[in-house]
């Protein structure tokens, strides 16, 4: 098992030891005794503010620090950077929230400055503006009902390992081990074991989110209270090469759908339901048959290319798997390219003479801007000083990432059973999930699908998809973050539990 997995199971002098390097740490040792590129990390800082909710401020306690682990030999192996911000004078009951994203290989400055935390990354009146962000006060921060814990996974961030060719915390259940000792950790060290606790993680963090909670009850004993999954990574094999296969496409159909509606200026719910029913009956069962030929080839392939935007001779050659000719050609005659993130924005195609897409506009545009807004406002505001460069995304972990034991695994990769466990031993335990429409790298049409063949006597009021203007990070759209986080607000208000 990767020592990852292993982290902090000591011997009981070994605990003694670790928990008493953490507190030398804790205290403020100015690091000078931590190993490696770890001696770059500052004690941690702790800041009091207030933030302006309508006529009732809320006054909180920040906290930016890391949490320590340690190997089986006492040795330290990494630090988790993680940021807290507790309201003040609160009841002992309130919820708190674990809060992470994916990637693998994602910092979550996205959901920190994009959604929950006090301050937001506005992108000015374009909506991405990255050269020009600032940070403003959060008027839908989710501290208002919950506290919050925001954790950069090992490799992202400033979470680092001792060795820098250490590999052994890049997998999926050494990273839910990893995950659950650090909130356990945090729960311990801070009092608050006893109060409701919350996992709220984005694309592979909503994978990561179910793993999570198992990793809690089997190694923790601590029993979460729900799960709130965005635009999440279900199950592999309806998202990895799915574009490929009838099911996977049909389940793609609708946000392509909701794209064009968009496009055009005609969107509404209502609107795309004759894509979703066309998806699901005859584009999925032409797909799985043999090509059309004649007058229904045509009559399907029109029918194609009216919902999507594309030419019928483009639908044509692809025999109706669209998603990639989408990408590339939708905008086509703009020499513009759409974005995987979010189908609804376009940006110059850098490479309009061949076949390449380039960078994506989303990704790798104005959202870089997160990670350098963070950095600074850590520094500046929150008192963290370190010059350690802050990793918003980390190649190097994603490609190290260890989904499973044989080749292909990511396919395989799959929290469905996860979250029927959940939902089987824990009668109180919910999920909540949430996409934008025109997200095409993980399409609502895969988690809708995965919730409808869950047991409806587990599922039955206890699970729900609620869905939303925008792509995969459908709060850089100020309408859809404030409907989101009212969502988030009623469904912790609903807490669950029955008598």
């Amino acid at each position: 098992m990767p020592r990852a997995a292993h982290a902090q199971e000591a011997t009981a002098a070994e605990a003694k030891a670790a928990d008493s390097k953490a507190g030398e740490a804790r205290a403020g040792d100015s690091r000078a005794g931590a190993p490696g590129v770890l001696a770059l990390l500052p004690a941690d800082a702790v800041t009091h503010h207030t933030l302006p909710l309508g006529d009732r401020p809320l006054a909180y306690t920040a906290t930016a620090g890391t949490v320590p682990l340690y190997g089986q030999n006492g040795e330290r192996t990494a630090a988790v950077f993680y940021t807290a911000y507790v309201a003040k004078d609160a009841p002992a009951n309130r919820p708190i929230t674990f809060v992470f994203n994916g990637g693998p290989g994602a910092a979550s400055a996205y959901l920190h400055l994009g959604l929950v935390g006090p301050k937001i990354l506005d992108f000015g009146p374009s909506g991405r503006d990255g050269a020009h962000a600032a940070l403003i006060d959060n008027p839908q921060s989710w501290l208002a009902f919950t506290d919050l814990v925001i954790i950069d996974p090992v490799g992202t961030g400033w979470s680092r390992t001792v060795k820098a060719d250490d590999a052994g915390f890049f997998g999926v259940q050494a990273d839910a081990q990893v995950m659950a000792k650090v909130i356990a950790l945090y729960l311990a060290r801070n009092g608050r074991s006893g109060a409701p606790k919350y996992l709220l993680g984005e694309s592979y963090g909503g994978f990561r989110a179910a793993k999570t909670a198992q990793a809690l009850r089997q190694s923790q004993g601590l029993i979460v209270a729900g799960v709130i999954m965005l635009s999440p990574l279900i199950d592999g094999s309806l998202i990895f090469g799915s574009n490929r296969y009838a099911l996977g496409a049909a389940l793609q159909l609708p946000s392509l759908a909701a794209t064009e509606l968009e496009r055009r200026g005609a969107f509404t719910p209502q609107a795309l339901t004759e894509a979703e029913r066309f998806a699901m009956t005859d584009y999925l069962t032409t797909l799985a048959g043999a090509a059309p030929a004649g007058d229904a080839a045509r009559a399907f392939y029109d029918r194609v290319a009216a919902l999507t935007g594309l030419s019928p001779d483009l639908v044509t050659r692809t025999r109706g798997f669209v998603r990639d000719a989408f990408l590339k050609h939708l905008r086509e005659r703009d020499q513009a390219v759409v974005s995987i993130y979010d189908a609804a924005l376009a940006a110059p195609d850098p490479y309009p003479d061949s076949d390449g897409r380039g960078p994506d506009p989303v990704l790798e545009g104005f959202t870089r801007a997160y990670g350098g807004a963070f950095a600074a406002y850590a520094r500046d505001t929150l008192g963290f000083k370190t010059d350690m460069t802050y990793q918003l995304l980390s190649t190097e972990v994603n490609n190290k990432w260890k989904w499973g034991e044989s080749e292909g695994s990511r396919r395989q990769a799959n929290a469905a059973d996860d979250i029927r466990e959940l939902l089987s031993l824990d009668p109180s335990f919910r999920l909540l999930v949430a996409h934008g429409y025109s997200d095409l790298i993980t399409p609502y049409g895969v988690s809708r699908y995965v919730l409808d063949h869950l047991p409806r006597e587990l599922a039955n009021g206890r699970t729900a998809l609620r869905l939303y203007r925008g792509g995969h990070m459908l709060y850089t759209i100020p309408a859809s973050r404030a409907a989101f986080t009212a969502d988030a607000k009623a469904f912790y208000e609903s807490d669950g539990r029955r008598d």
